[in-house]
């Protein structure tokens, strides 16, 4: 039974109505709240009208298919984590999907339990438990878990769910050089070498973000990775 995500909300959209039911019947057993979408289109409507915490799409589904689903809701400003489903193994989809703006990817077929495992994942990694009370700081950033909230010179900074898990890692690890296979591993869960710049790309969202003109905290490590210092 699920404990610290049990009052996540999780959108399930699949077009093959037994797996959706499927999911969603597995979802309600582990105590979360589940919302359902045939399609791309249902979803896109009933995301106007409720929040969610996690989404679980399915890639190939007709009309509008997985990967224009989330590249709308991200373009919309829309950074609700998602899980994608596919049939596909090729590790350009993983990259396409990563690029996009996706939290993980699970191939099918895949087993319930690894299903489970990875939505805790991903909800703890971007829904952090509220008696998490620590605050790190980093030059003139203050990140807070408990509020998951970031601020710059006391000035609050918006940051999507990956962009605020990506600092964290780099504030509690300040000073130490962090490889892109850790951050993908930390970050992503991603084990193996996909090949993508996701990691580069999510650091440059945070310079613009987190630097300003007295403070330019993370630096590049040529050919390691990527180091957050004071100044």
């Amino acid at each position: 039974m699920v404990d610290k995500e049990a009052a996540a909300r999780i959108l399930v959209v699949d077009d093959e109505a037994p797996l959706r039911e499927m999911l969603s019947d597995t979802l309600h057993i582990a105590n979360y709240e589940v919302f359902e979408a045939a399609d791309a289109n249902a979803a896109l409507t009933l995301l106007r009208r409720n929040t969610v915490d996690l989404i679980i799409s399915d890639v190939n589904m007709p009309g509008m298919d997985g990967y224009e689903f989330l590249a709308r809701l991200r373009e919309s400003g829309n950074d609700t984590p998602a899980i994608m489903l596919t049939a596909r193994r090729e590790r350009q989809d993983v990259t396409k999907g990563l690029k996009l703006g996706a939290d993980d990817y699970v191939t099918k077929p895949f087993g319930l339990e690894e299903l489970l495992l990875r939505v805790a994942a991903v909800l703890r990694r971007t829904k952090p438990p509220t008696e998490n009370l620590n605050s790190l700081t980093c030059g003139p950033i203050v990140l807070i878990d408990e509020s998951h909230t970031v601020t710059v010179n006391d000035e609050k900074v918006e940051l999507s769910p990956t962009e605020f898990d990506l600092l964290r890692i780099l504030m509690q690890d300040k000073g130490k050089v962090l490889s892109r296979a850790r951050l993908l591993r930390d970050v992503w869960g991603i084990n193996f070498d996909t090949g993508t710049n996701v990691v580069d790309t999510y650091i440059s969202y945070l310079r613009r973000k987190v630097h300003t003109d007295d403070f330019q905290g993370i630096k590049t490590v040529r050919g390691v990775g990527f180091q957050m210092l004071d100044k």
